[in-house]
């Protein structure tokens, strides 16, 4: 065996155990062992007792130490450069772990151990595979952070965990701080987490793909809505083109209307598709971080940032969008043509003249034929009058056909409400209800709000109330839910609209306004929302349906409806459904 292979086979033999480095000036002890002249002086001289730092075989007396020559002439030639093809490649490069053993240029380290709480090389890792003492060492991929593997109280390495408190604890934690807890094995609370885990970017995937098909569908119907328009403008165009010349400035105002619709609806569509495609980045960022945390071998990191990860975002609000695209011009096509018929019987009026006194030039006016036949009269009692606008609905059967069901958000709740039924019914009581903090929570209004988004369609819900006082309506997302001022409070801002129902009195309310309604006490509340109208109207149920008050503005964000509550009150939302009379 030549002299380069018997170095490069001893290499890891000529190692000190202290240093983890190549011997210097190499001195050997009774026991056998050798180390570095300088790392063993120091030793000895911390210590009281002399001991072989590797076998912790006493020494008494201290013995002189003098360098092995024969060893030191072995090391010479060890640390000779034996350079390699690859050996450039074990370098660290940046942004990966090195191995703290290192003196000069520091290699890439291949491993971290618990217990030496250092990271080493492939050479310097070797000793832990054949000193016995090193043997049991618990050695894990690369860490940069063993600091975070260790006890901040004990300096120890965090070996269980306790579920009682939720968190990885040391030894020492155990038997001082956690006695009674109930403590398990790394690997076993990580193989549960990972269940739960599981679960969670199941329902995210699920979200992801509800998410990413309603997006479709969404850019479908905006394509079929402009498709429509685009035909039905030019419809229209061709229609006034056949007007006299009297008539072209209502052909361009209707246009314009039309125009003016559909960049609303494109507003409207757009802020939805935003809000979802914002939603479907997050859903993926959180796939993405969950998968990546699934997929650690690293308990203890796993167990530390399982709490923060292993959270469902919240559901948020159910977007929705209704695009109309059914711009029928067939109505205005028959008004059309009943308002030419009525421009060429303007032509056959008859030109009178009379002459009042005091005027010596005669006035001209225009005066119709006299009506002779009946069905000259019924044709101009039946002259249908030009609008655009659909007529109120007053029966609740045509309210149903926009029923909209909704359920109430617990996230926003008020801590004296309580929520039963499903999430339908609401009541306010004496004592509080331990809900989570959240930041849509309302703290001190006695106020919660649905989960439902209502945007560019039209809703229809009912309301039960009972007890002393009762507020119903809607809001925008960005009502403040903390503090007791009026930007709080349902109605009284410029951000919300309600009804507001006692046993004596009735009031609606919007941006601090108030205008009172002289009714009955009233137990069914119906509210019919018209987004595109923008119109909030409150109805009375009984056998017929009676307006109470409606709002007329112009809605430019989603809706939320919601309820505030006064004392020893309650309000359900009533279950329908189209076929309900």
């Amino acid at each position: 065996m030549s002299e380069a292979q018997l170095c490069e086979l001893l290499q890891d033999e000529f190692t000190c155990s202290l240093c983890l480095d190549t011997l210097s000036d190499p001195v050997s002890i009774p026991c056998g062992h050798s180390f570095c002249l300088e790392c063993l002086t120091d030793c000895w001289d911390q210590s009281q007792v002399c001991r072989c730092p590797q076998c912790r075989h006493t020494l008494i007396p201290r013995p002189d130490l003098h360098r092995n020559s024969v060893l030191n002439e072995a090391v010479k030639k060890l640390k000779k450069p034996r350079l390699s093809p690859q050996s450039s490649q074990n370098y660290a490069s940046p942004g990966e772990v090195e191995c703290d053993a290192c003196t000069e240029k520091n290699f890439r380290a291949v491993k971290s151990c618990l217990n030496c709480m250092i990271s080493f090389c492939q050479n310097h890792l070797q000793p832990h595979f054949e000193i016995s003492a090193w043997k049991p060492h618990k050695l894990v991929d690369p860490d940069g952070n063993l600091k975070s593997k260790l006890c901040a109280k004990h300096q120890k390495s965090l070996e269980v965990f306790c579920k009682t408190d939720g968190t990885c604890v040391c030894v020492m934690c155990v038997a001082t701080e956690h006695e009674g807890h109930k403590i398990v094995e790394l690997e076993t609370e990580t193989g549960e987490k990972q269940k739960q885990l599981g679960a969670t970017r199941s329902e995210i995937r699920r979200r992801l793909e509800e998410t990413e098909k309603k997006l479709k569908e969404m850019r479908i119907a905006m394509e079929q809505m402009k498709m429509s328009v685009e035909q039905q403008v030019e419809e229209n165009e061709k229609s006034f083109t056949n007007l006299i010349h009297c008539i072209e400035e209502a052909q361009k105002k209707l246009v314009e209307r039309i125009r003016e619709q559909e960049k609303r609806e494109i507003e409207k569509a757009e802020i939805v598709m935003e809000q979802l495609e914002k939603k479907i980045e997050e859903l993926k960022k959180r796939d993405a971080q969950q998968k990546e945390l699934s997929d650690t071998k690293d308990h203890i990191r796993f167990l530390q940032t399982f709490s923060s990860r292993c959270v469902l975002p919240p559901d948020g609000d159910s977007l929705s969008f209704t695009v109309t695209a059914d711009f029928s011009s067939e109505d205005l096509r028959k008004e059309l043509s009943c308002l030419m018929k009525s421009v060429k019987k303007i032509s056959q009026w008859d030109i009178k003249t009379w002459r009042p006194s005091g005027h010596e030039a005669p006035i001209f006016a225009l005066q119709p034929p006299e009506l002779q036949s009946r069905e000259e009269f019924l044709q101009c009692y039946e002259a249908p009058i030009f609008s655009l606008q659909p007529p109120e609905h007053r029966s609740r059967e045509e309210f149903l056909q926009y029923f909209c069901p909704l359920t109430l958000d617990i996230n926003t709740a008020h801590r004296r409400l309580c929520l039963t039924e499903g999430n339908k019914k609401v009541t306010r009581e004496g004592s509080v209800t331990e809900y989570p903090d959240h930041p849509d929570r309302f703290d001190y209004w006695p106020q919660v709000l649905c989960r439902e988004a209502l945007t560019g369609t039209r809703c229809y819900w009912e309301v039960e109330w009972g007890g002393n006082s009762g507020r119903i309506g809607v809001t925008y997302k960005g009502l403040t839910r903390k503090g007791v001022g009026e930007e709080c409070r349902l109605g009284c801002n410029d951000k919300s609209w309600s009804l507001f129902c006692s046993n004596s009195q009735y009031f609606a309310h919007h941006n601090d306004r108030q205008t009172v309604i002289s009714t009955h006490c009233i137990p069914r509340i119906g509210v019919y929302l018209n987004w595109p109208a923008g119109t909030l109207s409150f109805y009375s149920v009984s056998h017929t349906m009676t307006l109470l008050y409606r709002f007329n503005t112009s809605f430019a964000e989603l809706l939320y409806p919601g309820v505030g509550l006064g004392p020893d009150s309650s309000v359900m939302i009533c279950h329908l459904s189209p076929f309900d009379h």
